[in-house]
């Protein structure tokens, strides 16, 4: 991002009287954005304290429909994130995808007690229907995030989640404090909303209002409930099975969910949550707590730019259906309540998203706030217009002394430590190397794979990788990046090739 980018409101009313042009995004200044000199630093001190060998991006998502704008911006900052704590911790990153396929299908009305019941969108259109719903609104999307970003991701349904040891065995912890935590999880009643679909069809109480907890104890927990059509029913939870489903309201769901993940001392999962969620997450640390939650194994979470409508009311799919259009000014684009209408391809889309959490990112200012849809529609057409362009590539940051090595043809071999983000790496494949406000763009001419720095040296011209220097002097560089931990992954040494020759980069973000 140039400098002009960068300037506080004060500055940037300067810079627009004298004629300078004005910055693309003018933020105030907050708490969290004051204590921070790069929204990634917000990650650090747990990191110091963890000391993790994997952090991991997790984003859920209801499975209920085309996304619109506001899903797809918290998506595209998990990814981005994870490619920027990857180059900034030296630790693999990858990305979790929870599809939330208990979203509500349907609900009915008891017509006598007035209670509601619903059926999710997994009993309603089983497995192979919530896999061609991801498939249609995700799957291509995602391939091209990761592909942008070099970052690996995996898919993992809530029903697949809520099935396993780890999640059941939380709930079961959970079940002997429900008492203290029962005002944190429902705060308006102290009824926690625990619903145990009907094993004959699925439907359930929407809010537990008769299901109760009969029996507790080291086999694991009983239940009763009522079903519309069914009548009264009992299922037992044991850890060890998958069944009975265990359908969870929103608050309590994730309450299991980040105890479950908080139990893994090896890999840092960070909860990527829009905005709108940092109220809620109150009520989440305060159930936490009542559980004596230990303190390494409280969640991080991050927690992305709500998108508003012009009311300053969240973007939302249930606003959209109630309200339909008119709750948003008419300028607003369609793509932007439906982003599978985007007029472009996947990767158009995707680099444009891209481009818009990179400016974002670029401040702590821009990213932790709000923005209204049609705000993000301005910055959107600010984007570069050889944005569709610019050909796919790997981006790499370098330091200036190499990047020159590499611009002027001398630099023939990159090292890098063989993370998953290698993996990706082909014959053939684009690299941007990527200093201040310059890039060159190279492409792979091979690859090797070593062990380690001094076996890669063993086989490898020194001069290719730095004309200027010897091979010790090399070696006590490199090591000075790549901690011993960090070269245990092993080392990739990536032939390159010019493909142009070195330009200034665009005016727009990047991070």
């Amino acid at each position: 991002m140039t400098a002009t980018t960068r300037v506080s409101s004060d500055a940037s009313t300067a810079a627009t009287s004298s004629g300078a042009a004005p910055a693309l995004l003018t933020s105030p200044n907050s708490v969290l954005a004051n204590a921070l000199l790069r929204s990634i630093d917000v990650l650090r001190p747990r990191i110091h304290a963890a000391r993790p060998e994997r952090i991991e991006f997790v984003v859920g998502t209801q499975i209920n429909g085309a996304p619109h704008l506001g899903t797809n911006l918290v998506q595209t900052a998990a990814f981005l994130l994870a490619k920027i704590a990857r180059r900034e911790f030296s630790i693999d990153t990858r990305v979790r995808f929870g599809a939330l396929d208990n979203a509500p299908h349907e609900v009915v009305l008891d017509p006598e007690t007035h209670t509601a019941y619903q059926q999710t969108y997994y009993h309603a259109l089983g497995a192979d229907g919530i896999t061609a719903l991801i498939q249609r609104y995700y799957r291509a999307f995602f391939d091209s995030l990761s592909e942008a970003t070099g970052t690996d991701y995996l898919v993992e349904t809530y029903t697949a989640q809520q099935a396993g040891p780890g999640f059941r065995a939380e709930f079961l912890r959970s079940l002997e404090r429900l008492e203290e935590i029962r005002w944190w999880m429902a705060p308006s009643h102290g009824v926690v909303h625990i619903r145990l679909p009907c094993p004959d069809c699925g439907w359930a109480e929407k809010r537990g209002d008769r299901t109760r907890l009969v029996s507790l104890d080291e086999d694991g927990a009983t239940f009763t409930a009522v079903c519309l059509d069914h009548g009264r029913y009992a299922v037992h939870v044991d850890p060890a099975a998958p069944d009975p489903y265990l359908d969870l309201a929103t608050l309590y769901r994730n309450l299991v969910k980040e105890r479950a993940l908080g139990r893994d001392t090896t890999t840092l999962h960070v909860m990527m949550k829009g905005g709108d969620w940092a109220f809620g997450s109150q009520l989440v640390d305060g159930a936490l707590g009542a559980l004596h939650t230990p303190p390494a194994q409280m969640p991080v979470r991050i927690f992305t730019p709500q998108v508003l409508a012009h009311t300053g009311a969240k973007l939302s799919k249930s606003l959209l259906r109630e309200h339909g259009r008119g709750v948003l000014p008419a300028d607003v684009e369609p793509w932007m309540l439906d982003t599978t209408t985007w007029t472009g391809n996947t990767d158009n889309y995707v680099d444009a998203l891209l481009w818009l959490v990179g400016e974002l990112l670029a401040d702590p200012k821009h990213f932790f706030r709000s923005f209204t849809v049609k705000e993000l529609g301005r910055l959107m057409t600010a984007r570069p217009a050889d944005l569709a362009d610019r050909p796919r590539a790997h981006d790499m940051g370098i330091y200036k002394r190499y990047y020159d090595l590499i611009a002027a043809g001398t630099k023939t071999t990159e090292i890098r430590v063989n993370d998953s983000s290698r993996a990706k790496l082909t014959v053939g494949s684009l690299i941007r190397f990527r200093c201040r406000d310059d890039e060159v763009l190279t492409r792979v001419t091979r690859l090797n794979r070593y062990p380690d720095f001094d076996t890669m040296f063993d086989h490898e011209s020194p001069t290719s990788v730095n004309p200027t220097a010897t091979r010790e002097e090399q070696l006590a560089n490199i090591r000075q990046i790549y901690p011993p931990e960090r070269e245990a992954l092993g080392v990739v040494a990536i032939g390159i090739e010019l493909v142009d020759p070195p330009a200034s980069r665009p005016s727009f973000g990047t991070v």
